[in-house]
């Protein structure tokens, strides 16, 4: 577990945080909360494009999300999915799950093929299928067109960005503005990745290492929905790991391994101090936070966020969306509120595709860097929550 120097910390928080309004109380840090760019702006730009990630900046986020997926060449690059475009059963483009231009590619037409990922089968194109120059010809599009209609007029513009590129703008930004941007990677896929023979968490540390991301001090956390690759980076790197947690089913890995538990299982007190062995942090589904009814309507806060405290651990909620189609049937119309509510349990930090409003929220409970010490120092309280190895 890790060594809690609690009379240390809430000195450091007290210094730390002078709110002009009033306290966030119980973050664990007693830092105010991170706001996480969730593939950059995508309520703004197509997602996972340096442009997303640039926009996401301006508007005030602290961290920058990467998806990764790899390339046939071993190159990580940022998309959702592996798959760059996917078809349904009668043929046609799947609008939700297309992010970038390959099917109107004819010179990729026979690279389009059936897969079977995590237990779903997919006919379409994938990264692991392309060098990075191939890929580099494709351009982004909106992912889902029907829902943010607006994001289309960006179609074909823009390129499908590197790890190293999206740290490259991080640090770029990072020395304009004056504050530190931190990278929040996800590996997508692990286990599938690994059986093809394309690990990425070798990859993914020897880039990290050569930017000098090394330790718990560097803005880096990195985050995954499967169990075993989380330990295997666990022994490879000493940045921050996280846990992603869904409200429903369970870790690939444990799927293919046999092993039973589920999310459910892994959100209880027990489960999160497992996770304090080889994780710095949970990132939750925000539903496991503050759940809804039937109707669509927000319930009371469970404790999860007050057990992973408990266990050492940072909590991370996503994901939240200013549309009407993803708010509380209660809060239509109203994302601040939600964010106000969310803010409350003394989340550490939250994955938003609209910065901007993750941003003004907080800026009505908490100063904005340049009245405190900053949310850049958020990574070197790190050492104080060590996870074993």
């Amino acid at each position: 577990m890790r060594h809690f120097l609690g009379a240390f910390l809430l000195g450091m928080a007290t210094i730390a945080v002078m709110p002009t309004e009033k306290v966030l109380a119980g973050t664990l840090t007693g830092q105010p909360p991170i706001v996480i760019g969730h593939r950059g702006a995508s309520g703004y730009r197509p997602e996972h494009t340096l442009e997303a990630y640039k926009l996401a900046i301006e508007m005030g986020a602290d961290y920058i999300e990467p998806d990764l997926v790899a390339t046939k060449d071993g190159v990580l690059v940022a998309r959702h999915e592996n798959a760059l475009a996917i078809l349904n059963s009668d043929g046609t483009i799947n609008a939700t799950d297309t992010s970038t231009d390959i099917y109107l590619r004819p010179e990729f037409a026979d690279r389009k093929t059936t897969k079977v990922i995590d237990g779903r089968t997919i006919t379409g194109w994938f990264t692991e299928d392309l060098t990075l120059a191939e890929l580099k010809t494709l351009r982004a599009i909106e992912r889902i067109p029907a829902i943010r209609p607006g994001n289309t007029a960006f179609n074909g513009l823009f390129e499908v960005p590197t790890l190293q590129e999206v740290i490259d703008l991080a640090k770029e930004k990072s020395s304009l503005l004056g504050r530190t941007i931190g990278i929040y990677p996800e590996t997508k896929h692990p286990t599938y990745f690994d059986s093809i023979g394309l690990s990425m968490e070798e990859i993914l540390v020897s880039v990290l290492n050569a930017n000098g991301y090394t330790d718990e001090t560097a803005p880096v956390y990195i985050q995954s929905f499967e169990v075993a690759n989380l330990k295997d980076l666990n022994t490879l790197t000493n940045v921050s790991l996280v846990q992603l947690l869904s409200n429903s089913g369970k870790p690939y890995d444990f799927a293919v391994s046999g092993d039973s538990r589920t999310y459910a299982d892994l959100a209880t007190p027990g489960g999160l101090a497992e996770i304090a062995t080889y994780a710095n942090g949970i990132g939750a589904n925000k539903n496991l936070i503050i759940p809804r009814n039937a109707s669509g309507n927000l319930l009371s806060p469970t404790s999860l966020v007050d057990d992973a405290h408990a266990a050492g651990l940072l909590v991370h909620a996503w994901t939240f969306r200013d549309e009407n189609v993803f708010l509380p049937a209660n809060l239509q119309g109203n994302p601040e509120e939600e964010y106000r509510q969310f803010y409350a349990t003394g989340i550490d930090g939250l994955f938003s595709d609209n910065p901007d409003t993750a941003f003004a929220v907080r800026s009505t409970l908490v100063p904005e860097p340049g009245a405190m010490l900053g949310l850049g120092i958020v990574p070197l309280f790190g050492w104080l929550f060590r996870r074993r190895k």
